[in-house]
């Protein structure tokens, strides 16, 4: 339901680190409010945000760029995605094998992807190869090589992976709805590209895309785990400091879904897959957080939301369904989901766009919102189970602009919902329906 808003990375690398995250690198499987994020700014004035914690001999950095997908040239979609796999390709005087064999021999786990609106890096790192690992991610991001070899087997990579991705129906409904909801705007080209457009790509469109996008005032970073913030300050200068101050980005226009209707996608399967959007609210509008409560209620995750109790468990349409919010720099919408039989996929439709409105009509009842907000205060401490876990959700925080301290009022801010609230977001965001529907599946007769 969410591929279209989720990062694609060409490649994730996968060294001895991950072993080693995965068994014991549950460093704060407690309460979310028990996390204590400090402020930490070089002597060259970069920032991060640090959760220190010295229990496992570790340290876990997530950081940004702002720019990500958005910034790809119009003409050539898919390079800050190439991009994203040929960082850790060799750089500076260490060509490709040279490179991952010393990450290998260093257990350093690095990897980079591209969204639509951030390029994101990730480096995971034990303490006594730390100084290395940060030296590594420095010449991946400063001097990448960009060699033939490597770009070409890249290029080959992403390319099977679009073939792949034009056989699967999700696949294509998710592609489907961003380009009907965002037509002829850097939100509605596919993050990989096309065929066409990747085999185009050069290593100077990557350079150029590095140099405009990589600088330290659109830098966002989190370090999670086993150094203070006297280590890391210096240590951010090293790594980041020779960026340049300021991006060069090209400006991306608002933009709100557009009312396209309903958009058939034919394709031999047994399944209609539905996909659907609307306009939704930005993420500092002071009815988010009431309309984040009301998209629960309507098909949030759990099993007490309307539409699966509606869809799934009254009726077997489907074994899955549900809605979002999605917040952009430049847009906000909801969207939302389903697979179903395809003789049935207008009695889906249907039934979810009812409920939909129905919601913008009459609210939640107190009990629906009482369980709800019960549901989301307590298993907001489950997105902070592991040091990856708070790296990248402190991440999202700060590239939102929510500050430092968010992590400890947001239960506050769910618990203050009144059900006037939920009525009044509710209509704003639900009461139009779709904007766009989105069927992959048979040809309809």
């Amino acid at each position: 339901m969410t591929a279209m808003f989720r990062s694609a990375a060409v490649r994730l690398a996968q060294h001895s680190l991950a072993v080693a995250a995965a068994a014991g690198f549950a460093l704060f499987a407690c309460a979310a409010q028990a996390t204590t994020v400090e402020r930490v700014v070089s002597p060259k004035g970069i920032e991060a945000w640090l959760v220190e914690e010295q229990a496992v001999p570790l340290v876990a950095m997530n950081f940004a760029f702002r720019g990500g997908a958005a910034q790809d040239p119009p003409e050539k979609p898919g390079v800050a995605n190439l991009l994203s796999g040929m960082l850790d390709e060799g750089a500076g005087d260490l060509p490709s094998e040279a490179f991952q064999a010393r990450l290998d021999d260093l257990s350093v786990e690095l990897s980079f992807s591209a969204g639509r609106e951030a390029f994101f890096g990730t480096l995971r790192t034990l303490v006594e190869t730390r100084d290395e690992a940060f030296s590594l991610l420095k010449r991946a991001i400063t001097v990448p090589r960009f060699d033939d070899e490597p770009l070409a087997r890249m290029k080959d990579a992403v390319t099977t992976g679009i073939r792949a991705a034009s056989t699967d129906p999700d696949s294509l409904a998710s592609q489907a709805l961003a380009a009907a909801m965002f037509p002829g705007h850097p939100y509605g080209r596919p993050i990989e590209g096309t065929e066409r457009t990747v085999a185009a790509i050069t290593r100077d469109d990557l350079e150029l895309f590095r140099r405009a996008a990589f600088a330290r005032s659109n830098l966002r970073i989190v370090v999670v785990g086993a150094i203070d913030a006297k280590t890391l300050g210096p240590l951010l200068d090293a790594t980041f400091g020779d960026l340049p101050e300021n991006p060069f980005l090209r400006p991306v226009p608002d933009v709100k879904p557009a009312d396209a209707g309903l958009v058939e996608v034919a394709f031999s399967t047994p399944q209609a897959v539905i996909r659907f959007a609307g306009n939704g609210l930005e993420r500092h509008d002071p009815d988010f957080m009431p309309a984040f409560v009301a998209n629960h209620i309507l098909g949030g995750a759990g099993f007490s939301s309307r539409l699966y109790a509606e869809v799934r468990e009254k009726r077997g349409l489907a074994y899955s369904v549900g809605t979002g919010l999605a917040t952009f720099d430049h847009a906000a919408a909801f969207f939302g989901g389903t697979a179903t039989r395809a003789d049935r996929g207008d009695e889906a439709l249907t039934l979810i766009e009812t409920e939909i409105r129905r919601l913008a009509s009459e609210g939640p009842t107190e009990a629906e919102l009482d369980q709800a907000k019960h549901y989301l205060i307590g298993s907001f401490a489950l997105r902070f189970d592991t040091s990856s876990r708070i790296a990248s959700q402190l991440l999202a925080f700060s590239l939102d602009g929510l500050g430092i301290d968010y992590v400890e009022h947001r239960n506050d801010l769910v618990a203050a919902v009144t059900i006037e609230d939920v009525r009044r977001a509710a209509r704003r965001v639900f009461e139009a329906g779709p904007a766009v529907v989105v069927r992959v599946g048979p040809k309809p007769s």
